[in-house]
């Protein structure tokens, strides 16, 4: 699985990008923060606010709620600001 991080989530995570095997049961986009969250400090740190973290899946925004399914890409960002 392909992960990509944007803006301050990448800063603080230190990475651009990775590939990284899912452990089995994480079935959603929140399993997947939460194991994102206890992968170390600087994820943790990354992810104070995991609600307010924006998922898409293969390119389209997607819910916590929503099951990853067969994706190949999780792209991990924080909320957009108009302006």
């Amino acid at each position: 699985m392909k992960i990509v991080y944007f803006a301050w989530i990448r800063e603080r995570v230190g990475l651009d990008e990775e590939e990284v095997a899912l452990p089995a049961g994480i079935v959603t986009v929140g399993d997947f923060l939460h194991w994102l969250k206890g992968r170390g400090e600087n994820f943790a740190d990354a992810l104070q606010a995991p609600q307010s973290v924006r998922v898409a899946l293969d390119q389209e925004h997607a819910e916590h709620s929503e099951p990853l399914g067969d994706c190949r890409e999780i792209a991990v960002f924080p909320p957009m600001t108009g302006g």
